[in-house]
């Protein structure tokens, strides 16, 4: 080994010094360091690659681990009568999800557009994906040497679960589980990769500088306006407006909501981390750091929020901004500097709280606060690269917000409403009233026998 190094560096010296390569080594010599060279060449980028898939398979099941985040905050905030349905449909969805993507969704969302376009499909690569997988990229070659073709669909299928995970919350206790599911196929498997090839698979929006770092809209208000449009025509559960007036309907679990946040604060790291596409020390860790300053000051927004709105110290309200936070920067977490980090944070805390008492007003019933957190708070953080980042056109920005939010909150409507003209989405009185655990699945969520 010193050997080589020290033919290496003789060489180079050599160069260095203004001798020609011939004059300081052998033709022979020279061929001998030239294939060291390139066979050390060769391990760097090896390990490069290796070093760089492992922190994009870490990412992955941070990714993961945030379903459990959604189905402990959901279950927590939605009534006891209805955590065995609201836990089975998180359950599934991440199920749903991968297979849907695997089956159509990468293959939409990265379609190699020949011309940057609003529609295509790999075909190629799903024929490679489902017959010959042997085929696959490995090597260095692929996406630059920062991770294997195998990483690159799980990475990115665990973002699409995520978009039907938001409609979940904001349409629980009162959808029928089959209409769920369904939408969940064709909105996961469909919509949200076609809109998502509109910018990461090089499509129309981002030919026309469109930027969102890891989801503020592709994921977060993609899912957000199809959770809108499910509340719309769901209509609001019964007895929550009576009279004008909010009707509280206490959660089953305060402990289980703040387990469920504190995991998707920890996912984000790798949502947002992940996204880096590489373990490039110095972007992974500024990318972190930006997100969770957010996160952070989003709590801060929440609290400060609602304190002032409703005169008392709001968990709930406090809960959601860390969220909200966390969504608004996500589209700029690499381009957007540590204090406006804070400053976006800082007002996606105080944006949730008055979308929540907004869409109370307007008696649109959501469970969680899922419109409020992921719709409203995706848009803000996507317009804030715009005006944060010099980088970045607002003017391109908000075409962005129109067109994907166009595009997701008419499918996810007329999905709703064929359902529901077909054959209903949501369950009988007598089911809601009495909680979907015992209609629906024969048990309940918390049961406590006295022996």
């Amino acid at each position: 080994m010193y050997d080589t190094m020290n033919m290496i560096t003789n060489t180079i010296l050599g160069m260095t010094s203004g001798a020609s390569i011939t004059s300081v080594l052998s033709t022979a010599s020279v061929n001998e360091t030239m294939s060291v060279v390139q066979d050390y060449g060769a391990d760097i980028a090896n390990s490069l690659l290796v070093s760089n898939n492992v922190w994009m398979m870490v990412a992955t099941f941070l990714v993961f681990i945030m379903h459990l985040g959604f189905a402990g905050v959901e279950a927590g905030f939605g009534q006891a009568k209805n955590t065995v349905n609201i836990l089975f449909k998180n359950t599934l969805t991440p199920i749903i999800g991968i297979l849907t993507y695997a089956l159509a969704g990468f293959f939409l969302m990265y379609p190699g557009f020949d011309v940057p376009g609003w529609l295509s499909f790999d075909s190629a690569g799903w024929s490679m994906f489902w017959g010959s997988p042997g085929d696959a990229d490995v090597t260095v070659g692929y996406a630059d040497g920062g991770y294997t073709y195998w990483t690159d669909f799980l990475f990115q299928a665990m973002f699409a679960a995520t978009a039907a995970t938001i409609v979940s919350g904001a349409v629980a206790e009162r959808i029928k589980l089959s209409s769920y599911l369904i939408f969940t196929v064709i909105f996961v498997g469909i919509v949200y990769p076609i809109i998502g090839s509109w910018k990461w698979g090089g499509g129309a929006l981002d030919d026309m500088g469109f930027y969102d770092f890891a989801g503020s809209t592709l994921v977060h208000s993609v899912g957000g306006w199809g959770a809108l449009a499910g509340i719309i025509i769901l209509g609001p559960r019964l007895g929550k407006y009576v009279d004008g007036k909010v009707v509280d309907k206490p959660g089953s679990s305060v402990p289980l909501a703040v387990i469920g946040v504190f995991l998707l604060w920890l996912g984000w790291f790798g949502f947002n981390g992940g996204s880096v596409l590489s373990a490039d020390p110095g972007l992974t860790s500024f990318v972190l750091v930006t997100t969770c300053l957010a996160a952070a000051a989003g709590g801060l927004g929440g609290f400060i929020a609602a304190y002032f709105m409703f005169k008392r110290l709001d968990l709930g309200m406090v809960l959601n901004g860390i969220l909200a936070g966390l969504v608004g920067i996500t589209a700029g977490a690499d381009v957007i500097n540590p204090s406006m980090a804070i400053v976006v944070g800082l007002i996606a805390g105080i944006l949730v709280v008055i979308s929540a008492v907004t869409l109370d007003k307007f008696k649109l019933d959501d469970v969680v606060g899922a419109v409020s957190v992921h719709l409203t708070c995706g848009i803000w953080g996507t317009l804030a690269v715009g005006i944060f980042s010099a980088d970045h056109s607002f003017v391109s920005q908000l075409i962005g917000v129109a067109v994907c939010g166009a595009m997701a909150f008419v499918s996810a409507f007329i999905i709703f409403y064929v359902m529901k003209m077909i054959s209903g989405i949501r369950v009988s009185e007598q089911h809601e009233k009495e909680g979907l655990d015992s209609h629906e699945h024969g048990i309940r969520g918390y049961t406590i026998i006295y022996e």
